[in-house]
């Protein structure tokens, strides 16, 4: 026996133990010390990295070991707490300060189950459910609610109605506010990751957070779109239609968030013109540009949600577009040094248009017609221009006159091989 297991009295608690019930990889493996003080971790060789109270890597695992604390409120948010981590604290005492039951939950070296909040009835009812009335101390909890039931939304579980009350509460009393935009962007792009961040939304909608966190998002539901085009009509549905075609498409969060944003102009639709947007995609440029400055959302990702948002339209109008508008567009997209970025473009567009009652798997040969219409157009450069003996800006001219005139004879084509008629979507 190794000389910290002689001296410490450990368990396993948290997501590790929650997961391995449900047989679900473990990937962080967390430890609760009871019993001991900081000088003794010290002395063991472990490394102390918490601030506000002690945490400790392993000298060897380099895994988390806490010592067990209490937390008492002492003042607004989710960091005004006085800790408690003296040697008489219990594990019990340090498993009721945790947000859900599921979490509550400690485990032996040889595989015992420590439950004292009733955990694995709640596994097995799959049933989020807050521990105690302490819940409501810590506004980022409703987060981390919302995130816990859209990624454990695939094995059937739903959030308790006193727990969503809880949500509900801290979220009309203002504690939200209190959360940076930081902290909130993690647990965005976290549940973004997952596979159904839809239910993430859906959640913080019906709690009343997202009006507080996202308001123009939370004002999409009850915005009506033309019957025709969006079966669904609820500009909020839709949106997570799309963001649910968007997570079959890509991985990338990136894409999952600009399909998020694509519609947010909506929002801001006069009553007169509805259920019609007209200008909603320029409408809800500066919502992105100001929830991205709020949320400190990564440059890459408020890039393309911009693009997206602006010019989805000539997206699905791309049959209808005149060779010399679409080449243009593909000046706007900065194409030529962004092509990743156009590919991923192109997926929220096709998010976009299959994220509609019934149209989940109609063909979107917009994308296909776009993307191989840049890579033609990409084999014009200025090497034979060049050789030819233009200089400056004279290359340029030739080399988009070159463009326009191959996009032309390529656009015909294209639509007679595949009988296409012009057609667009709102």
């Amino acid at each position: 026996m190794s000389k910290i297991a002689q001296h410490l009295h450990y368990f396993l608690v948290g997501g590790a133990v929650r997961d391995a019930l449900l047989n679900r990889p473990v990937v962080d493996k967390d430890y609760v010390v009871v019993g001991s003080s900081v000088k003794e971790m010290l002395a063991l060789g472990f490394i102390q990295v918490g601030k506000d109270f002690p945490v400790f890597l392993h000298p060897k695992s380099k895994q988390e070991y806490a010592l067990a604390r209490t937390e008492k409120k002492a003042g607004q948010g989710y960091t005004g707490f006085d800790c408690d981590a003296s040697a008489n604290v219990t594990l019990e005492e340090d498993l009721l300060r945790r947000d859900l039951t599921i979490n509550a939950m400690a485990m032996t070296d040889n595989g015992t189950i420590i439950d004292p909040y009733g955990g694995q009835n709640d596994l097995t009812d799959r049933v989020l459910r807050h521990v105690s009335a302490a819940f409501i101390e810590d506004p980022l909890r409703v987060l981390r609610v919302a995130r816990f039931a859209a990624r454990y939304h695939q094995y059937g579980f739903k959030i308790a109605p006193e727990t969503l009350t809880l949500m509900t509460q801290l979220s009309e009393i203002g504690e939200l506010l209190s959360l940076s935009g930081e902290r909130v962007w993690q647990e965005i792009q976290r549940s973004l990751a997952d596979s159904n961040p839809e239910v993430f939304f859906q959640v913080l909608y019906q709690c009343q957070a997202l009006k507080v966190l996202w308001p123009e998002l939370h004002n999409l539901w009850g915005i009506p779109n033309p019957e025709k085009w969006h079966p669904e009509v609820c500009s909020g549905v839709h949106t997570m239609m799309v963001l649910k075609q968007a997570v079959i498409l890509s991985k990338k969060t990136s894409v999952r968030f600009a399909s998020v944003c694509h519609d947010l102009g909506k929002s801001l639709t006069e009553e007169d013109n509805l259920p019609s947007h007209p200008g909603h995609e320029t409408a809800g440029l500066p919502l992105i540009d100001a929830l991205c400055t709020r949320l400190r959302v990564p440059s890459n990702h408020k890039s393309l949600a911009l693009k997206v948002c602006q010019f989805h339209l000539h997206a699905h109008k791309a049959f209808e577009l005149k060779a010399s508008t679409i080449l243009r567009l593909f000046d706007q997209l900065d194409v030529w040094r962004k092509p990743e970025e156009f590919q991923d473009f192109l997926l929220c567009c096709q998010a976009d248009y299959t994220g509609r009652l019934g149209f989940e798997k109609r063909a979107y040969q917009q994308q296909d017609f776009l993307y191989s219409a840049f890579k033609l157009l990409s084999k014009v450069t200025a090497k034979p221009f060049v050789e030819k003996g233009f200089k400056g800006l004279a290359i340029k001219q030739a080399i988009a006159q070159q463009r326009l005139a191959d996009l032309k004879q390529f656009k015909h084509s294209y639509l007679q091989q595949n009988s296409l008629a012009p057609n667009g979507s709102n």
